[in-house]
């Protein structure tokens, strides 16, 4: 593939990570509520994993509520009553705005 088609296919899954992103929840909260809810505490700031918890973004907006409310690993579950379908929504907005690591074939440094 050429760079620059690999350029406009990525700019393309930005834009429509983007989109979901706005059309589940405000990106800007959820980014707030990962901070104040603690899961950047297991999942790190932007959700690349690491410690107790597994990468969690990029994430389609649509995806990880079934989840979060019953988990089926050492995760405690978060009813409604600690956060609100809203919030959820929200939360994953903001994991749908983050973009994917770049390969590392594309890091000159390495690759020596």
């Amino acid at each position: 593939m050429k760079p620059i088609r690999a350029y406009g296919m990525l700019a393309l899954a930005v834009s429509v990570s983007a989109l979901l992103a706005q059309e589940g929840g405000n990106a800007e909260n959820g980014k707030r509520l990962f901070a104040e809810e603690g899961c950047y505490q297991c999942h790190g700031y932007a959700g690349q994993g690491g410690g107790a918890g597994p990468r969690i973004a990029p994430r389609p907006a649509n995806s990880g509520i079934q989840y979060i409310r019953r988990p089926t690993g050492v995760m405690p579950p978060y009813t409604t009553k600690v956060l609100s379908d809203s919030a959820l929504a929200d939360i994953r907005a903001y994991l749908g705005t983050i973009q994917p690591p770049r390969p590392v074939k594309d890091i000159p440094l390495l690759n020596q």
